[in-house]
């Protein structure tokens, strides 16, 4: 199975961020819905799946749901979609290796948010409030209990807690970009995603449908899901642009501007053909190259 290596996968990246960061209104909006729409039906089938387990099974019946989140991610990475969480990474990094402007990135993170927020309301209200799927039975009570977690806490327990989510939701889609096929891609995907899940750390486009979807309901109210917004999106942010983007910048974008980058050590198993790292002229931006293929067999 072919992959790219981390030097090559933040050189996609930053490409991936340009091409998000300057995509046209309608494309932000449309695909920014799917996406929100996409995650939302991930976390409905998590609650549909595991509401009517047995209490006796505990933590089993959460990483059963947690094992099916993932669907919602998988649909925006190979179908299509503009997710928050994932761009909340791959613009920054884009904006610290100096392809685009920081007015570019708070345009793309604000139409994003817009976008997620009401592909999100679409599946609670209509699905979950209109058909019922989060309103009845053992379904409300569990929509009503998740809800009620991610609505504890303190500010700085919230803000942290998004940290920890999108470490693992960038890193997702970072491995993600190592593959270049769907197989390698879902594995990618998969088990970042589910850990965040297992662990109950807070997503921020999950939450737009989970905790709405209990409001619908006629349980909590819009001023307590506010409170939780804002430190989720702030924590979210922080996980994706400081511990992914800016880290990956730092250790492997960086010196290929001052020319100092290090060889891998994988290049002696894997003998991957590294090319030069380009620079655009006169500004010492790093620009993507094409991705290389490690010689190995497809499995």
């Amino acid at each position: 199975m072919a992959y790219y290596k981390p030097q090559q996968i933040a050189l996609n990246t930053i490409d991936t961020g340009v091409t998000k960061a300057r995509s046209s209104w309608t494309q932000m909006l449309v695909l920014g819905f799917l996406a929100g729409a996409f995650i939302a039906l991930g976390f409905l089938l998590d609650i549909r799946v595991i509401a009517s387990m047995p209490e006796e099974w505990g933590s089993f019946a959460n990483f059963v749901g947690a094992s099916l989140f993932p669907v919602g991610l998988i649909l925006v990475l190979v179908a299509g979609g503009e997710l928050l969480t994932g761009n909340m990474m791959a613009v920054p990094l884009a904006r610290m290796a100096g392809r685009i402007r920081t007015l570019e990135v708070v345009r793309n993170l604000f139409a994003i948010t817009i976008a997620n927020l009401l592909g999100a309301l679409f599946v609670a209200y209509f699905f979950g409030h209109v058909v019922g799927m989060t309103e009845t039975g053992p379904y409300l009570a569990k929509t009503v209990e998740m809800a009620g977690h991610k609505l504890e806490g303190s500010f700085l327990q919230m803000f942290i807690s998004g940290i920890g989510c999108n470490w693992l939701v960038a890193l997702a889609v970072w491995l993600s970009y190592s593959a270049d096929n769907i197989s390698g891609k879902v594995l990618g995907i998969w088990f970042p995603t589910m850990a965040f899940v297992a662990i109950g750390f807070q997503h921020v486009v999950a939450n737009m449908f989970l905790i709405p979807a209990a409001i619908f309901a006629g349980y909590y109210s819009w001023g307590q899901y506010a409170m939780n917004f804002v430190p989720v999106w702030l924590g979210n942010l922080t996980g994706g642009a400081l511990f992914v983007a800016c880290a990956y910048f730092t250790a492997y974008i960086r010196p290929m501007r001052a020319g100092t980058a290090p060889a891998s050590p994988a290049d002696h198993t894997n003998h991957t053909t590294q090319p030069e790292p380009a620079v655009q002229p006169g500004t010492g931006a790093a620009v993507a190259l094409p991705l290389q293929h490690s010689e190995q067999a497809h499995v």
